[in-house]
């Protein structure tokens, strides 16, 4: 069951990518580690069909950075005055999930430098170090390219409206958005 919801998982996060256009991306160390089997709840992954609350009991959500997942709770509580949930479809992962991601995305795409467009490498993702989630519903995202940077909450990528890091100061100017994770 694990697999399907993996597969399904990438195959959704593949489906929304299809088409974008981006730069070649990072090389792949052969010393990165390697899945021997696929990842599971302790690897980060949250099943695609049930976005987890900001108060799930998960390693992808308690493994968060602190700053990052105090900014998305308060987020969070300011949103539901408009209706809307926020809901982590990722958050943190391990090494060996993201290592797994970036492999099926090599699989998918034909090379790394393709896959990089759309996965990042565990060497270079936010994701392995706690520093990003994947904001869920699509409302969600909305909302917080609207009002996140009054948490330090910005959007990092223009081919993912649903990728959030902590990359401002409360209230600041976010960054310039990246055309994809291989820049």
């Amino acid at each position: 069951m694990l697999v399907g919801v993996a597969i399904a998982s990438l195959a959704a996060l593949i489906g929304v990518l299809a088409g974008v256009a981006g730069i070649a991306g990072p090389s792949v160390s052969p010393l990165a580690p390697l899945v021997s089997s696929t990842p599971g709840t302790a690897d980060g992954v949250i099943p695609a069909d049930a976005p987890a609350s900001l108060d799930a009991a998960l390693p992808a959500i308690s493994r968060l950075d602190p700053a990052l997942l105090s900014a998305l709770r308060a987020a969070n509580a300011d949103a539901r005055r408009d209706g809307i949930e926020i809901r982590i479809a990722s958050g943190w992962r391990s090494i060996p999930y993201q290592r797994w991601l970036f492999d099926q995305a090599v699989k998918t795409y034909g090379s790394a430098e393709a896959a990089g467009r759309y996965v990042a490498s565990p060497q270079a993702s936010a994701h392995v170090t706690g520093k990003a989630a994947d904001v869920a519903p699509v409302d969600a995202q909305l909302w917080l390219q609207a009002h996140g940077s009054a948490y330090g909450l910005c959007q990092i990528y223009a081919n993912e409206r649903w990728h959030f890091e902590r990359a401002t100061t409360p209230g600041g100017v976010c960054p310039a958005i990246r055309r994809d994770a291989s820049e």
